[in-house]
């Protein structure tokens, strides 16, 4: 008894010992062996949840399979997991894998290695048969593979599936004879997109239990014999796609019968074939599907020549040039292809007759004949020898009406479901109404981009049928009153009239009828006013979007309040008030997904007045319009604790947002940029590891950054904390997480160093420490991630050197873009940094770095971005600099020398050059002209001498000049007015944002029905925010330092300070978008044109120290843009013109050390001024306009003061006498002594005379 009793004891501890190991998961020892492939599939954002944590169940990691009993691995997915860089990819260096790494997984079945660039498998410890002696299916398709791997993978006798797709194989002969025995078993061969021949297909005849065989994309051409596949006797599918074959038969293979009995698919797409074809498939009986898409068949064939093919199911002729399908030839003889359910013609020039022409096909049940010449009119009895056709397109024809039968004959097409016909009518002759009764059997028609007439009459809509339950007729051109005449469709379900051009307001007629309705779209119209309360009939909605139009609403709708089954609803760019429109959908238990971006903001009562029913996974309000100064956050999220997305960004929200986190315990992305949110960033106090994003940039969160953000939020992949007043120590534990792949601190006040983050990530691709109080030496570990990008640690208290590191013991480097600028930054700019390969943006601006600039500078082919100043650089520029990519250069402030010859003159990429204040020497270069993309040209402070080269004139493109404080000498050239100086794009530096946010937050079921969530905050919008170009320059008396997009309306020309002459080309009134313009500190001579009038856009107008004369031109006064305006120290004369717009701003420093200038401010008055001084000799007759008044006024005041001076003298002496006798008497006298003067000196001439 004791005996039993203690075997059903041990029995029952073994079954529950079984149980503990079977719910254990899976071996430890495969976990361990999972864990250890991540350091060669290390690609970004893969593999997450591999964990090498103790215990951890592999079985339910994501891309493993395991056995439901055994637990032990049996399929792996490793598609696209494993990170190359671009050194690999130009190198042609491929990563070589180590098979032994699977030995652990003894029952592996499935294996797919796609797209990882692996070159091949290898281990000479161990073969591939005993690491895969269980493999059935391996996918090697992507990769780098050559022909030898055949050899290798000869031995995996259980191998089913082979994909071998993609890769660099040009020969078979391993599969010649017996080398290729062991694979006998192998069903599925894809050898597509290889570099394989004609000849290649010999190699196959070993493989006799091939059933589907693939060899699309290779090189094979001409004649190919398919008979040297007979031995594939087992082969059902053959795809010889995209290649360049023209014949089936070889000339060479006399009457030896094809002997594949079990051929059923045959794909021919993409190759030369010609009508000939058709005949040389007579021999494919059994085939039940063919497709000749993309080939080169024209004119009419005969269909016919297919009749052996009896059980032909499918056959697709589309993309070719075909117009018909009878041939004049072929006489009576019937169809015979009685099977054919699907034909595909579209894309071939077919007329109307092809309708006639498809009479034989009485089984077809899908016809596709979009993209043919249809035309006009067609007749639907055409149609009706069709009476199984279930899909019809005839998309893209231009088809005028269709014409229906009388007397109900169409019901032959009772069974057609499915009609798509897009972008068919465009002329706006077919009713739409008229077109529903015509297709009265379908179920689901497709009516996007067309133009339908407007007018719906009464008889139309007793006519229509009632079946059709989904229409669509996005893009459209429809009248407001189709919606009254719609509501006959009374089984309706789904109706979308996305981007119609409706406008107005919605009548409340016909389609609020439509009780039936389940989804409504009318987004993206002109649509105004408030939503009609007839809204309320449609009470099965599931999904309503009204976004993009003009809708208007305070408060609760009827309309929505009556819709409890709502599920999804977009509000988005409307004018409704929100939150106060959201009580609408208090009792919508249902209610899933809310979008309201951009409506109108106000605030709500203080008490909230309603309870949600509904519990949202996805709430967006984002963005919208608000003249309150404080706006507190919706106060119905109290009640959410679902939520897997919220974006509250851009709004006016105060307060503090983060019990949202603590409430919502399965939050995925928490978006709050750009609000005014307060007080510290507080974390829940549990864990959720489902948070991917959090971005509260642009608020004013104070406080620390929390210690324990990583183990709240274990998955954390991108952070966002910019732009705030957060203090303290940057928590290291950022850099742990596995997943974490974005970090934004920047514009904070955090301070101490960086911790020890991105050596250990192997996903952390863009860090930011901008801008902060960051201090101490930069660890070298910063630099030393295989996953890192794009590093800033800009605008800190850094010092020290820059760290040396070794990159060439990394297998790849990534980083492309380092800003370490503004820091005190000493030494030299270490070596490796000129060795990253990928390098695409360098700056380092603005510390004390020093040394030469070296030549390796010369192979960062990917350089973008390059910039040096503000630095101790010293020598030449490197002269074999000519990187194509190189589009902006900074290398002002720094002590370089030497001539500009050979450098910079073959970069045709080149926006910005930016040499200033150096020691460099010689003439401008000629060359200068080559640099078509130019757009800024700054060498400002440099020892340049000669003339400005007409070169320069060539660069169109050029916005910004500063070619100051130089000795340039010489003329202004004229040519200089042929710059347009119209806004560009290519003065701003950044980069386009193109992803979007991968739907990865659990929402899995309503957004798989037109549901897209647009990422608000992605890693290359904060690139584009970080990477402006900074263009420095003095204009309006001030150094400006201009950035990003505002460089796209700046334009400049600045010669100042350098020893020009001459005058002033009268062309460069021509430059009418020109902003600033600095003619100073030079030897200029002549009069202002009088051209500079035009100048509409100028702001700054420096001419002052030069040797300029004349008047000030009157017309100046029109220039209303002008903030300073600067002629002192010239020799200008007359009247300033009079303090009036823009000439009424300016201060007598304007006009200094112009001694013959006056009027208003200065302190002259024009009536007391001396003679002016005369006209150069050189001066040319044909001067300025204000030359010629001067002599005018001259002469006309003089003669106006002589003759009032005459008048007042006469008038004086009429009145006195005694003052009329005594000018007599002087008169009388001065007379004598004149006359005594001339005789006495008269005499003593005469005396001279004689005496000589």
């Amino acid at each position: 008894m004791e005996a039993k009793s203690l075997w059903v004891l041990l029995t029952t501890l073994l079954f529950i010992i079984q149980g503990w190991r079977q719910t254990e998961g899976c071996l430890e020892q495969e976990r361990i062996a999972l864990f250890q492939l991540k350091s060669f599939f290390n690609r970004l954002y893969k593999l997450e949840n591999w964990a090498d944590v103790k215990g951890s169940n592999c079985c339910q990691w994501e891309r493993v399979e395991c056995n439901i009993t055994s637990k032990r691995v049996i399929g792996l997915d490793l598609y696209f997991t494993r990170y190359w860089d671009n050194r690999e990819r130009r190198s042609d260096l491929s990563g070589y894998l180590n098979v032994s790494l699977f030995l652990p997984f003894e029952e592996l079945k499935s294996l797919n290695l796609s797209e990882n660039n692996i070159a091949d498998l290898v281990d000479n410890q161990v073969s591939l048969s005993s690491v895969f002696n269980n493999l059935e299916i391996l996918v090697l398709s992507g990769n780098n593979f050559n022909d030898s791997v055949l050899s290798k993978l000869k031995s995996l006798t259980n191998l089913k599936t082979l994909d071998l797709s993609d890769n660099r194989i040009i020969s078979l002969r391993h599969f010649e004879g017996e080398k290729v025995q062991p694979m006998m078993n192998l069903e599925v061969l894809d050898l597509s997109g290889n570099l394989l021949k004609n000849n290649d297909l010999t190699y196959l005849k070993g493989l006799s239990s091939l059933k589907s065989l693939n060899i699309g994309g290779n090189q094979l051409e001409g004649s190919i014999d398919i008979r040297v596949l007979n031995n594939l006797t087992k082969l059902k599918l053959l795809d010889l796609s995209d290649n360049k074959i023209e014949s089936l038969q070889s000339s060479h293979d006399g009457e030896r019968p094809l002997n594949l009995s079990n051929f059923e698919e045959l794909y021919l797409d993409s190759n030369s074939f010609t009508n000939s074809l058709l005949a040389q498939l007579n021999g494919f009986s059994n085939l039940k599907s063919l497709s000749i898409r993309g080939n080169q068949l024209n004119g009419s064939i005969n269909i016919k020549v297919l009749n052996n093919l009896t059980r032909l199911k499918t056959l697709d002729l589309s993309d070719n040039k075909i117009e018909s399908l009878q041939s004049p030839h072929d006489g009576e003889r019937p169809l015979n292809l009685t099977n054919l359910e699907e034909l595909y013609l579209d894309s071939n020039s077919f007329a109307n007759s092809l309708l006639a022409q498809l009479s034989g096909f009485s089984n077809l049940k899908s016809l596709n004949i979009r993209n043919n010449q249809l035309k006009g009119s067609i007749n639907i009895k055409d149609l009706n020898a069709l009476s199984n056709l279930e899909k019809l397109d005839m998309s893209n024809n231009d088809v005028k009406e269709f014409v229906p039968t009388k007397n109900k004959e169409n019901e032959s097409l009772e069974k057609l479901k499915v009609a798509t016909l897009n972008n068919v009518f465009i002329n706006g002759t077919v009713s739409l109404m008229q077109l529903l009764e015509t297709f009265s059997s379908v179920n689901t028609l497709y009516l996007r981009d067309n133009h339908f007439n407007d007018t719906i009459s009464t008889q139309d809509q007793l006519h229509v049928s009632s079946k059709i339950e989904e229409l669509v007729l996005d893009g459209s051109y429809i009248n407001n009153n189709i919606l009254q005449g719609i509501g006959v469709l009374a089984s309706l379900k789904i109706l979308s009239l996305r981007g119609c051009g409706l406008s107005g307001t919605l009548s409340t007629q016909g389609w609020c009828d439509l009780w039936k309705l389940e989804v409504l779209d009318l987004g993206e119209n002109a649509i105004e006013g408030t939503l009609p309360p007839c809204l309320a009939n449609l009470s099965s909605l599931d999904y309503l979007d009204i976004s993009n139009n003009q809708f208007t609403g305070k408060g609760a709708s009827t309309a929505l309040a009556n819709l409890t089954l709502l599920r999804f609803i977009s509000l988005s760019q409307n004018l409704f008030e929100v939150p106060s429109i959201f009580i609408s959908f208090a009792n919508h238990s249902h209610l899933k997904f809310l979008f309201s971006d951009q409506n109108k903001l106000v605030k709500e009562p203080t008490i909230q007045t309603w309870v949600p029913k509904f519990q949202l996974k996805v709430f967006r309000l984002w963005n919208c319009a608000t003249k309150e100064l404080h706006i507190e956050i919706p106060k119905f999220l109290y009640y959410q604790n679902d939520l897997s997305f919220i974006d509250l960004s851009d709004n006016n929200f105060g307060g503090n947002p983060f019990w949202l986190l603590e409430n919502n315990t399965r939050m995925g992305a928490f978006l709050m940029k750009g609000n005014s949110f307060m007080g510290h960033f507080n974390i829940p106090s549990h864990l959720n590891p489902n948070m991917s994003i959090v971005d509260i940039s642009d608020n004013k969160i104070q406080g620390p950054i929390p210690a324990n953000i990583c183990s709240v939020f274990p998955q954390l992949a991108r952070l966002n904390l910019s732009s705030n007043f957060l203090q303290g120590n940057i928590p290291p534990c950022l850099g742990n997480l596995k997943t974490m792949l974005m970090i934004d601190l920047s514009h904070n006040q955090l301070y101490g160093g960086i911790p020890e983050m991105s050596a250990q990530s192997d996903s952390l691709m863009f860090l930011r420490l901008s801008n902060n109080h960051l201090s101490g030496k930069i660890s070298p570990t910063i630099f030393c991630s295989s996953s890192l990008q794009f590093l800033y640690l800009d605008g800190n208290k850094f010092d020290g050197n820059i760290p040396s590191i070794d990159i060439s013991t990394f297998p790849y480097y990534s980083l492309s873009d380092i800003d370490l600028s503004n820091n005190n930054l000493s030494g030299e700019l270490p070596r490796w940094i000129w060795n990253v390969s990928n390098l695409q943006t360098l700056a380092v601006s603005n510390n004390q770095l020093k040394g030469l600039i070296p030549m390796e500078l010369c192979y960062l082919v990917s350089l973008e971005f390059l910039d040096l100043s503000k630095n101790n650089f010293f020598g030449p520029i490197p002269s074999c600099f000519h990187a194509q990519s190189i589009k902006h250069l900074h290398l002002s402030r720094n002590r370089l020398s030497g001539t500009l010859t050979n450098a910079f003159f073959n970069s045709s990429s080149l926006v910005t050059l930016d040499l200033s204040e150096n020691q460099l020497t010689g003439e401008i270069p000629y060359k200068i002209g080559t640099l078509s993309a130019l757009s800024v040209l700054l060498l400002k402070a440099n020892y340049f001498v000669g003339e400005i080269p007409i070169d320069i004139c060539k660069l169109y493109s050029l916005n910004i000049i500063d070619l100051s404080q130089n000795k340039l000498s010489g003329l202004i050239p004229s040519c200089l007015s042929h710059l347009t100086f119209e806004p560009s794009g290519g003065k701003s530096f950044t980069l386009d944002s193109t992803e979007v946010l991968a739907n990865y937050f659990g929402i899995t079921e309503f957004e798989l029905f037109n549901f897209r969530v647009e990422e608000p905050f992605n890693l290359h919008a904060s690139i584009h925010e970080q990477r402006e170009e900074n263009v420095d320059y003095t204009t309006k008396r001030v150094s400006y330092t201009y950035k990003g997009n505002i460089l796209e309306y700046m334009s400049r020309i600045d010669l100042s300070c350098n020893r020009l002459t001459g005058e002033i080309p009268r062309e460069i009134g021509n430059l009418s978008e020109i902003r600033s313009l600095n003619l100073s500190h030079n030897n200029l001579t002549g009069h202002i044109p009088s051209t500079f009038s035009k100048l509409k856009q100028i702001e700054s107008l420096d001419l002052s120290h030069n040797n300029l004369i004349g008047r000030i031109p009157v017309l100046l006064m029109e220039l209303y843009a002008l903030a300073v305006f600067n002629v002192s120290y010239n020799n200008l004369s007359g009247s300033i013109p009079s303090p009036k717009a823009q000439f009424g701003t300016f201060d007598e420093s304007s006009y200094a050390a112009n001694p013959f200038l006056c009027g208003s401010p200065l302190h002259k008055n024009c009536n007391d001024l001396d003679s002016p001084p005369t006209a150069a000799p050189n001066s040319s007759n044909k001067e300025e306009e204000s030359g010629l008044m001067d002599k005018y006024v001259f002469w006309v005041t003089f003669f106006v003061s002589y003759v009032i001076v005459l008048l007042v003298i006469v008038l004086i002496l009429y009145i006195n006498p005694y003052w009329r006798q005594a000018w007599f008497s002087f008169v009388e006298h001065f007379i004598k002594t004149c006359q005594y003067f001339i005789e006495d000196n008269l005499i003593r001439f005469s005396i001279f005379k004689r005496s000589k």
